[in-house]
């Protein structure tokens, strides 16, 4: 069965577009989270206070017509609160399972990195399993799901880094970074009067998204783009300012993310562009660097730059 490339675009334009009433001058991003959705991945998105992180979420969350909870993440916020608890009724003798906030479609956890890592990684089984286990029995998440976390970076006061076992489960991270003058002119007309947010409303529903996911999957793939893929992964793993490089998951949701991309621009099939335009999003979050590297102003993403310049273009 072939992909429906048309029908796919046209549906994440309608989606795109509906955002845009609310995000200005944020494409890009907006197409990212797009991706991942398609891609049945989860987006980190990290940026200063201010910038729109939790206004991007919202006015995706109102695109579609999909179940929503926020979740604040304080550093006082319980594993419970996220996965749910038992609680014994008095009535029926029985102890019934009470839903946390992570029981939603769609979940935004709202500055992960302000709570202790104990409880982000309440987050860890439902990312990557669809499912919660509480006192030993399992409750899946309804679908599709998709966590979106925000966080501030983690050099602010009162932060946590995310462990390196969180951080794979998120298919991209990306950045909003601030507007223009011309786009912030545009944004305080926006919000002169009132809340542009509230104008929102969906353009798709579960069916569609589940429809989006099934047509990614049927994206073809040829085999020497699952070894460039191979190959860049390898190439973080093997550079020297990396004590950690990519993971065979990496690999995956690079693939996975490649194709959702080859669908938004109007194709059945993966491109070596459509690997190279991903691969910082999705690559540079997982690596861990050598202490030393930051001292000599090396980044993750740098070395995801260097390691695409080096590795072999495969020719289709």
């Amino acid at each position: 069965m072939k992909a429906n490339a048309a029908g796919f675009k046209q549906l994440s334009e309608q989606i795109e577009n509906n955002i845009n009433q609310v995000m200005i001058g944020k494409e890009q991003v907006i197409e990212s989270l797009i991706i991942a959705m398609a891609a049945g991945g989860h987006v980190l998105i990290e940026d200063v206070p201010g910038i729109g992180k939790t206004t991007l979420v919202s006015s995706f969350a109102r695109s579609l017509s999909l179940s929503f909870k926020r979740i604040q993440f304080t550093p006082d916020l319980m594993p419970s609160d996220v996965t749910g608890f038992n609680l014994y009724n008095q009535k029926t003798h029985e102890f019934e399972f009470q839903p946390g906030s992570v029981m939603s479609q769609i979940v935004l956890a709202d500055e992960i990195n302000r709570t202790s890592p104990k409880t982000q990684s309440a987050l860890l089984e439902v990312m990557q399993e669809g499912q919660v286990t509480v006192d030993g029995t399992t409750y899946q998440v309804p679908q599709p799901f998709m966590v979106l976390a925000t966080q501030n970076p983690v050099e602010h006061v009162g932060t946590y880094a995310l462990p390196e076992a969180q951080l794979d489960r998120f298919m991209l991270k990306i950045s909003l970074g601030y507007p223009s003058p011309e786009e912030e002119v545009q944004i305080l007309r926006l919000y002169d009067e009132e809340n542009p947010i509230e104008r929102v409303r969906p353009v798709a529903g579960a069916q569609q998204v589940m429809w989006m996911r099934e047509q990614a999957r049927l994206v073809h793939c040829a085999d020497s783009i699952k070894y460039y893929i191979a190959r860049l992964t390898e190439g973080s793993r093997q550079h020297p300012e990396v004590k950690l490089g990519a993971s065979p998951r990496a690999s995956k949701m690079l693939m996975q993310a490649a194709k959702a991309r080859a669908l938004i621009k109007g194709r059945t099939y993966v491109r070596p562009d459509d690997v190279q335009m991903m691969a910082t999003q999705v690559l540079a979050h997982r690596l861990n660097m050598l202490p030393e590297s930051k001292l000599r102003h090396v980044t993750a993403e740098s070395v995801i730059l260097e390691v695409l310049d080096r590795t072999p273009v495969p020719e289709s």
